[in-house]
């Protein structure tokens, strides 16, 4: 007895099997793992610089009272205050000055300063190189500082050995990072400034100006990221590959920095982006402790003086700096592990 024909396949049934063939490159491109990446990288990033936006612009409207009034005085002349609220566009109302808040924005446009009439943005590009330059040199020498050491005592202390070092380490590590960075700027400024007399306590006039208030930025950012390393190393050091890799009699540096540390710094990468948009918000405290020429000092006098559209463009920066920071950290996370590419957050 011979079997009859097989039944054919549902018309369905087929149509799901059959590759997409016929598609538009847009709709390959939209449906590839990275592109949807992008696109909610995207989206997160410009909710959240649409809420700064608008949050800075609501900054100057929370102040009790006239900004104008405070930031002048309570002597200034009335036709000068009606002047300057006229100049800000403060007597419009309120969704009219949004809208042109934002259109100056695109613009490019960040006001004018209160008190020198001078355009908000020239002060800010005056300042802003000096404090990218404080925060970029403390968190590469965190980062120089707490690779190493981070390795070294994970190696040192995995499956329970060295546990006087990691003792010592830990307790270390917790002291240094939570020192705060100012307090700990004015105590190298005591023994290493004024003391000692090594090192200048004040301004970035020579390449010695930046050691000091690089250190007090970098020193217990360094310490945390060095503890968490070392966790992650240690549970590194145990996986199944790191054996296999021990029994092919891999030479050390070929085991610890091509095979463990890769797989050991996701978590540390995560942290070290927190990390730098910590250290860009702590250059205010530690530019005022060595009168460092940067944003730090001029949002401090700016607040104390109510310049109000300044301090509102200063935050603005801040604020922009530590979203774009953590946008580059969820790439490079994503190049680092593709996996995350296509996981829905």
């Amino acid at each position: 007895m011979t079997a009859g024909p097989a039944p054919a396949p549902e018309i369905g049934a087929a149509v799901e099997q059959a590759p997409a063939t016929g598609a538009s490159p847009f709709r390959r491109l939209a449906g590839h793992p990275w592109s949807r990446f992008a696109l909610r990288r995207a989206g997160r990033l410009l909710v959240s610089l649409w809420v700064l936006v608008t949050a800075s612009f609501l900054m100057i409207h929370l102040v009790p009272g006239d900004p104008v009034r405070a930031a002048l005085g309570p002597t200034a002349p009335a036709a000068l205050v009606a002047e300057r609220r006229a100049a800000l566009g403060l007597d419009d109302p309120l969704y009219t000055q949004y809208l042109a808040y934002l259109k100056d924005l695109l613009g490019g446009d960040l006001g004018t300063s209160i008190l020198t009439r001078l355009p908000v943005s020239d002060v800010v590009g005056q300042r802003l190189p000096a404090t990218l330059a404080l925060a970029t040199l403390a968190f590469l020498a965190a980062v120089a500082i707490a690779v190493p050491v981070g390795v070294v005592i994970g190696v040192l202390t995995r499956r329970g050995h060295g546990r006087r070092t990691e003792a010592a380490f830990s307790s270390g590590s917790i002291v240094l990072g939570t020192i705060p960075d100012f307090l700990l700027g004015v105590g190298l400024v005591y023994l290493l400034g004024v003391t000692l007399q090594w090192l200048p306590v004040a301004g970035n006039a020579t390449p010695a100006g930046y050691v000091l208030p690089v250190l007090s930025l970098a020193v217990g950012p360094a310490a945390i990221l060095a503890r968490i390393l070392r966790v992650e190393m240690v549970a590194v050091l145990d996986a199944d590959y790191l054996r296999t890799a021990r029994a092919k009699r891999l030479p050390a540096r070929s085991l610890y920095l091509g095979h463990a540390l890769p797989n050991a710094a996701t978590a540390s990468l995560t942290l070290s982006g927190l990390i730098l948009g910590s250290m860009v918000a702590g250059t205010v405290l530690v530019e005022n402790v060595f009168a460092w020429p940067g944003l730090g000092t001029t949002i401090v006098r700016s607040i104390l003086s109510k310049d109000y559209p300044l301090v509102q463009a200063i935050v603005l920066v801040y604020g922009l700096g530590v979203l774009l920071i953590n946008t580059a950290v969820d790439v490079a996370l994503a190049l680092l592990d593709p996996r995350s590419t296509i996981r829905e957050d």
